[in-house]
């Protein structure tokens, strides 16, 4: 449940059968979000979030409500350009270097570039669009080795390097980069 505050914009309702309390965070969008009980009823929510508000002004870093509409088009059109480009890019090198994958996500996640899972499900992060070609397709390389190596190990390492050379170079620089808007 989504419900509009004029001080706190966009305020993010999770209802959660195992909570006990009320809790505020903030999600990635800089938006304040509330997990509540799951039988919580609406008025209480509002009553509890007006009760609440010195607490958050105090403690929580909330953007702007203008800002997380700037963000929210900015995601809307990074993920437009991640559509029309990463899964054709991953398609490519598995082709060109014979790996088979069954289905490749596109996420938004604040920490990873890419990731790959036992499923053979290829996610990678929107905010490669705004990296240059040669460390997204490192990144790319990097999930499709995963397919054979679910793990850091040396054979990982020589298998990544037999496709990209400056595999640590574009490693170095990535860590200098957050995938997050």
């Amino acid at each position: 449940m989504i419900l509009t505050d004029p001080e706190f914009g966009e305020v993010v309702v999770r209802r959660n059968g195992l909570a006990r309390g009320v809790r505020f965070s903030v999600s990635t969008s800089g938006r304040l979000s509330m997990s509540v009980p799951a039988h919580t009823p609406n008025f209480l929510i509002k009553k509890y979030l007006n009760s609440s508000r010195d607490m958050i002004r105090e403690k929580l870093p909330i953007k702007d409500p203008r800002e997380q509409r700037t963000r929210d088009y900015q995601k809307k059109i990074m993920m437009k350009k991640a559509r029309e480009y990463l899964p054709y890019r991953l398609e490519y090198f598995a082709k060109l270097y014979g790996y088979t994958y069954d289905k490749c996500r596109l996420t938004h996640a604040n920490t990873r570039w890419g990731s790959c899972s036992s499923r053979r499900t290829i996610s990678l992060n929107i905010g490669l669009m705004k990296v240059p070609e040669a460390l997204r397709d490192y990144v790319i390389i990097h999930e499709l080795a995963h397919l054979n190596h679910m793990d850091h190990s040396a054979a990982f390492w020589a298998e990544v390097a037999s496709h990209d050379k400056f595999y640590k170079n574009h490693e170095k620089k990535l860590k200098m980069l957050s995938p997050g808007l």
